[in-house]
């Protein structure tokens, strides 16, 4: 394995020549976004953010997915922000995809780089500044938390996926391993973002169907994929965007491991109201 594996996009602008066709798509039930999308001309600003871009992947849609939005950032060099969430309510995982984040979290500081994954609970103090020479690209995957009296928030954490054993699913020998960084018992979570790694060959062999929301982000390799009554080939920098009781399953394409970055909500009862 490289020492950096994960697809990070770097902008550019397509020649007045290139083809319109491309494998972008928006369903009722599902969304495609290829990485040929990810171009200069699709970025976004953010208040309080010093040079710094990014690609929304997904945000809250009635009627689609509803509980999460994804964002690709990139930093330049000197960039970052001391005021980078204005949502008290929002909690956030961060993933290092490439270069060197420093990120502070009540007060202590943690240099994050490629595989570097952060859990920011709501209501909390923190910074990012890139203090590297080169861009740092992360995900920043945001949730609205979902209190609960009794149940006490989550505290922030921050590790590396190489620190984390990854788990293999039942009867795969394997072939389909995922990375859990948080315990799936702990019931302080509401939002689950793992990375699952399929070996080639390997496969989900049903059409798993059920209420969580979905955002899918291909770190590596390629795969098809079924989404509702639809196989769509996807690589590395892919992004599927996936609502509630979507059926999905996979087929890994090699000729290496097939992997994305995974949120799904968990943990909370179903809102019977809107509010």
């Amino acid at each position: 394995m490289n020492k950096n594996p994960y697809y990070a996009p770097t902008g550019g602008h397509p020649p007045q020549t290139q083809l319109l066709t491309d494998r972008a798509v928006f369903t009722e039930a599902y969304a495609i976004v290829p990485r040929g999308v990810l171009q200069d001309i699709v970025t976004s600003k953010l208040p309080f953010w010093e040079k710094t871009r990014l690609w929304v992947l997904s945000r809250p849609l009635t009627g689609f997915s509803e509980t999460f939005s994804q964002y690709i950032v990139e930093v330049a060099p000197g960039g970052g922000s001391d005021r980078p969430e204005l949502d008290s309510g929002a909690e956030g995982v961060l993933f290092v995809v490439s270069g060197e984040l420093t990120l502070t979290v009540k007060g202590r500081t943690h240099v994050m780089e490629a595989g570097g994954y952060a859990f920011l609970p709501p209501e909390c103090r923190w910074e990012v500044k890139n203090a590297g020479n080169e861009n740092v690209t992360f995900h920043w995957i945001r949730k609205a938390y979902e209190f609960v009296d009794g149940i006490e928030v989550p505290e922030p954490f921050v590790t590396n996926e190489r620190e984390v054993e990854p788990i293999a699913m039942p009867d795969t020998d394997g072939a389909w391993v995922t990375t859990r960084f948080v315990d799936m018992e702990d019931l302080r979570h509401d939002m689950h973002v793992n990375i699952v790694t399929f070996q080639p060959g390997g496969v989900i062999p049903f059409a798993e169907t059920h209420v969580m929301e979905h955002g899918l982000y291909v770190l590596e390799g390629k795969a098809v994929y079924r989404l509702n009554q639809d196989w769509v080939e996807v690589e590395a920098g892919d992004y599927m965007w996936l609502r509630a009781f979507c059926p999905q399953a996979c087929y890994a394409g090699g000729p290496g491991p097939f992997r994305y970055l995974l949120y799904k909500d968990v943990n909370r009862h179903m809102k019977l109201r809107l509010s």
